[in-house]
């Protein structure tokens, strides 16, 4: 069998199998053997039909499976002969004066093959990493909201100051209609929040979107729409009233702390700010890495070029799935998984360019890292390392859970490979100025 490539550019080929008779005739005829015996055409008896027959009968598609599979084996073993670092896989070319008649054939694959691109972890970048601190008005506002919560619920029939006021917000052109509970302080217009006072459950309230509260980002709650309108959105909506509640605020005593934190664990309002802002900002810096992982990413995107073979994975993504996709669908999907697929490639080139592997022991450290956090959550505070053992030992016998597990390690290890290499800037914010940076305003 004669295999050669043919190169069409940087990231696309034609692999060219020639298929000589040889190659395939010796199984034909071995079939056709085994079929002679057990053949049935009418007007001859099983077993006594003629060989010319059977091969007229079932000799094309004898040939046809046993030059797919000479083919299939052929083409396996070459691509891992040649160690052709693939994107999607071989797709076979349509060739309209290819017949099965013919004794030599020939069969031509088109790949996609992942580019050659150079990768500069030390370039200059404008990358933050962010500090986010849980200032004192962020810590006041959080106990206010502890007292709140576990203080006395009172159920009004007249909405007064400092009542709570849950409804349902409705716009049928825009396809609002969530209910939800408002805090009349968080209303940007004194006017309106002054409206609502005196009204009772049933009455309905019609107010605009535009400046509804102080920080538009609000709306994704109330209103329950995305980011992407929340700034533009000038709509008139209704709320109805269902519930009015007033809150008799918890005293801020050792009860009360006890039953935050257990007992004896804080004996003041300032050292619950102090357990606050540290549990606060233990949040905030997962929060921060999920930002800072994510501007990495945009930026070595931004700043790797090379080209992808387009046309050849947009007709690939139509052959793979359940659901076969059409052209159309094909392109919407490689527009949508193109960013991930590019930095997937830039990962990969970064670890092996850096010499980083992942280990089982990396794996396993992380997964035992994950569920102490996890179980922390849930306050198992102190768990033996025999119980977290046998809990990573369970997550790990899926292999579906090391399949996302190894892609997270991998994620860590590239995060940290950049900040020793880029070595990005470190800014003190409050969380509202994160708020604000995540979604570049």
């Amino acid at each position: 069998m004669d295999i050669k490539r043919v190169a069409i550019d940087a990231v696309n080929e034609v692999i060219v199998l020639t298929v000589p008779h040889m190659d395939y005739k010796g199984q034909v005829t071995k079939r056709i053997n085994e079929k002679m015996p057990l053949a049935t055409v009418k007007g001859f008896r099983k077993g006594a039909v003629p060989r010319a027959i059977v091969e007229r009968h079932y000799g094309d598609a004898i040939k046809i499976e046993e030059v797919n599979k000479v083919v299939t084996l052929a083409l396996e073993r070459f691509l891992q002969s040649e160690k052709i670092n693939l994107l999607g896989s071989p797709l076979p070319k349509v060739n309209e004066n290819f017949n099965w008649k013919d004794e030599d054939l020939t069969f031509e694959y088109e790949i996609g093959i992942a580019p050659d691109f150079e990768i500069n972890l030390d370039a200059k970048n404008n990358i933050i990493k962010y500090e986010i601190v849980a200032d004192d008005a962020m810590l006041d506002a959080q106990v206010a909201r502890i007292q709140k919560q576990y203080g006395k619920i009172i159920s009004q029939t007249v909405v007064a100051k400092g009542n709570d006021v849950s409804g349902v917000f409705v716009n049928e052109a825009e396809g609002i209609n969530n209910r939800t509970t408002i805090d009349l302080e968080e209303l940007a217009d004194a006017k309106l929040a002054k409206s609502f006072i005196g009204k009772k459950v049933g009455d309905v309230i019609t107010m605009k979107t535009k400046g509804l509260f102080h920080d538009a980002h609000k709306l994704m709650d109330y209103l329950n729409v995305s980011h992407d309108v929340v700034h533009d959105l000038d709509i008139e909506v209704t709320f109805t009233i269902d519930e009015v509640v007033a809150h008799e605020p918890a005293e801020l005593n050792q009860e009360l702390f006890d039953k935050l934190f257990g007992p004896g664990v804080v004996t003041s309002v300032e050292e619950v700010k102090a357990k606050i802002k540290e549990d606060a900002e233990k949040h905030f810096a997962v929060q921060s890495e999920q930002k800072l992982m994510a501007d990495v990413q945009d930026f070595l995107i931004e700043n790797t070029k090379f080209d992808l073979p387009k046309e050849f994975l947009v007709r690939w993504l139509q052959t793979v799935g359940e659901k076969k996709l059409s052209a159309e669908e094909a392109e919407i999907e490689y527009n949508r998984s193109e960013k991930g697929l590019r930095f997937q490639l830039i990962e990969g080139k970064a670890l092996a360019q850096s010499d980083i592997q992942i280990t089982f022991e990396d794996l396993k450290t992380f997964t035992a890292n994950a569920i102490r956090q996890q179980m922390a959550q849930y306050g198992q505070m102190n768990p033996t390392d025999e119980e977290v053992e046998g809990i990573v030992a369970r997550v790990l016998s899926n292999q579906e859970e090391v399949k996302k597990l190894s892609e997270q390690v991998v994620a860590e290890k590239m995060l940290q490979l950049f900040k020793e290499k880029a070595n990005p800037k470190t800014k003190k914010v409050t969380y509202e100025q994160f708020v604000a940076a995540m979604y570049n305003e």
